[in-house]
């Protein structure tokens, strides 16, 4: 949650656990729990959103990760976000996916890039749940599109 504005209560964590299977519902895909194969323990989650505010490149399928500090530098938000990608071209068929962060959360950019994605600064933009002024409205955007038929 370090660029993130504030972290969640435990009454948000409910509601946005209620915001994810209501997602699995509704579209068949979401955010799915990452936990470590050894120990079975939750590290967070790696999956695909439908962004729910508005902006120019939407309508799009996002792909996010959110891991404990814990698991940070292992490598593991890189493998989770790879089989997420199959997943999304290969058996959901989804066109491209869309992540986006802070300019300075280096970490998760590099995972974007680990995955095949490209930065698109003309696609940069202000986050509209967060007020002018704001240190984290600035984001960045990546962009991956699905392998063609000769891939």
């Amino acid at each position: 949650m370090e660029f993130f504005p504030s972290t969640l209560t435990a009454e948000e964590t409910d509601l946005m656990i209620a915001r994810i299977e209501e997602h699995f519902e509704r579209h068949g895909f979401g955010l799915y729990a990452a936990e470590l194969v050894e120990t079975r323990t939750f590290i967070g989650f790696i999956g695909l959103n439908i962004p729910t505010f508005d902006v120019p490149f939407m309508p799009a399928v996002e792909i996010g990760w959110r891991l404990a500090f814990d698991s940070w530098g292992r490598g593991l938000a890189s493998e989770g976000a790879r089989a997420v990608v199959r997943c999304a071209f290969d058996t959901l068929r989804l066109p491209n996916l869309v992540a986006f962060t802070v300019p300075a959360n280096l970490r998760s950019r590099r995972v974007m890039e680990k995955i095949g994605m490209v930065h698109d600064p003309s696609s940069d933009f202000d986050h509209p749940r967060l007020p002018e002024g704001h240190l984290l409205r600035r984001h960045v955007l990546y962009r991956l599109s699905a392998p063609g038929p000769d891939s």
